[in-house]
């Protein structure tokens, strides 16, 4: 989008008061409850630990979530760059990190060619990366033995872009009337062999096993996003053992769960699954956003038939199914960005291939809020982390802490919000206030850079990033 773009709702940064933040609110119609005041140190909620049924703790209320690095090697290894960020995972303050980052379970399912990849070639990285993250946060807080931290493990599916960043190489389980006219896939595009998953979960258990032996306490087997393990989820036309009827949908879950649990005795498993999804949007007048199908819309898993609505009846059979197999950590989000970001992610400025905001980002908060809040009460057992609080900005920590005081989710989620402002959590958990300038303002830059074949970070707030050359190439792509 040009850098002369008005965004046609208030920046958040504007609502400077809580009278004036719980007016924009009422003013929209949005329901989203938040505390005016902080709760100071140990009285906060934000400092609330937590016992798994294993034992293992988790220090406090605040999760760093998993994103996707397009700064490794072209074999999957760290780089300085990717170090980095995992050194700032640990200094964060959060006690939990869940995934640290999307990582490949081979190379032909890397969402970039330099995703990082797990395999016994690239082994030892992961022990060293696994290492930074501890002894960092050693160093700032003095105890690791409240710190839990994952990995999370994927196969990009219809995403795939694994040896050129601007080149698909898709692996589809079946046909989407949409989403293959998007990205230029005929009807007889070939479809995935049951014998090809059969192999892809063969290397998600393999994975899971590495990971253990690197040190790290879990593993998420990734449901989110349009990926893979989400696109089981919808794949309702599918024929064969993995689509059609629920109980094959799901089969891929059930069968990496097993083959973890034989493989990697003790290993923690969570699950991040996108709770509701709906139709793909598209550029309508003036750029914003709008469904590309009006109705009868049948690909949305957790959505009903109109595309832009919630319905979480399969989620909540997908839940039971997780409850069965005896999984206790559980991470939500919604939709995918390549396809409904503003429901997923929500943003002000959007990505230079995305569209405007079909309606305030604050309404895509409060979704993820009210969706996550259904989950924690109708599965009280689950540990139930949240997404979607960057676009708060400034009242992150109050949302928040009315989310955690009203028992509608047990962590607070931080994503892109972490890449300008890596020591948020331990801010807030000091009670000191918050830093402005470090402050995600939604740029999106995060997300451009990479679509358009570069790193990603925080350029226009991280000093690091700023002085890059890909800064100001994203400046003249972007018209500033």
């Amino acid at each position: 989008m040009s850098g002369k773009y008005k965004p046609q709702y208030p920046r958040v940064a504007h609502l400077k008061t809580a009278e004036l933040f719980a007016k924009h609110l009422a003013n929209e119609g949005i329901e989203l409850d938040f505390d005016s005041e902080l709760l100071p140190g140990r009285d906060s909620p934000f400092a609330k630990g937590h016992s798994l049924r294993s034992g293992q703790k988790i220090g406090n209320a605040l999760c760093i979530l998993p994103m996707e690095g397009w700064d490794g090697t072209e074999d999957g290894r760290p780089t300085e760059l990717t170090k980095r960020r995992w050194k700032h995972f640990g200094l964060s303050g959060a006690k939990l990190l869940w995934g640290c980052e999307a990582v490949a379970v081979r190379h032909e399912g890397r969402a970039n060619p330099n995703q990082l990849l797990l395999n016994e070639q690239t082994f030892s990285d992961f022990v060293e990366l696994f290492q930074l993250v501890h002894t960092t946060h050693q160093e700032h807080f003095g105890d690791t033995s409240d710190l839990l931290v994952g990995l999370q493990l994927t196969h990009s599916g219809r995403f795939c872009k694994p040896n050129d960043k601007k080149k698909m190489e898709p692996r589809i389980l079946y046909p989407h009337p949409i989403l293959n006219k998007k990205f230029g896939l005929g009807e007889d595009y070939p479809l995935m062999t049951d014998a090809e998953i059969d192999s892809i979960i063969a290397d998600y258990i393999k994975a899971a096993v590495l990971a253990q032996k690197a040190g790290f306490h879990f593993v998420d087997i990734k449901h989110c996003h349009g990926y893979l393990g989400h696109e089981f989820l919808s794949a309702y036309d599918r024929e064969g053992k993995f689509g059609g009827s629920f109980e094959n949908r799901t089969r891929f879950l059930r069968d990496i769960v097993s083959g973890i649990r034989a493989a990697a005795p003790g290993l923690e498993i969570g699950v991040r699954m996108s709770v509701f999804d709906w139709v793909p949007f598209q550029k309508g007048p003036e750029e914003i956003g709008i469904p590309a199908q009006d109705e009868n819309y049948l690909y949305a898993f957790g959505g009903d038939e109109s595309g832009i609505n919630a319905d979480l009846n399969e989620s909540f059979l997908f839940l039971e199914e997780l409850e069965k197999l005896g999984i206790e950590l559980f991470c939500t989000t919604a939709g995918s960005p390549y396809y409904n970001p503003h429901i997923q992610r929500p943003a002000l400025f959007p990505p230079s291939d995305g569209y405007l905001p079909p309606e305030d980002p604050l309404c895509g908060v409060a979704r993820q809020i009210k969706a996550t809040a259904e989950i924690k009460k109708a599965f009280p057992n689950f540990y139930v982390v949240g997404s979607a609080y960057s676009y708060l900005q400034e009242w992150l920590p109050n949302v928040g802490q009315n989310v955690l005081k009203s028992g509608k989710a047990d962590s607070i989620g931080f994503g892109r919000m972490v890449l300008s402002y890596p020591d948020m959590p331990a801010d807030i958990l000091s009670g000191g206030g918050l830093k402005r300038a470090k402050i995600c303002r939604t740029f999106s830059d995060c997300t451009t850079a990479p679509r358009n074949g570069m790193i990603s970070g925080c350029f226009p707030l991280d000093p690091f990033y700023k002085e890059m050359p890909e800064y100001d190439q994203l400046k003249a792509l972007k018209g500033e």
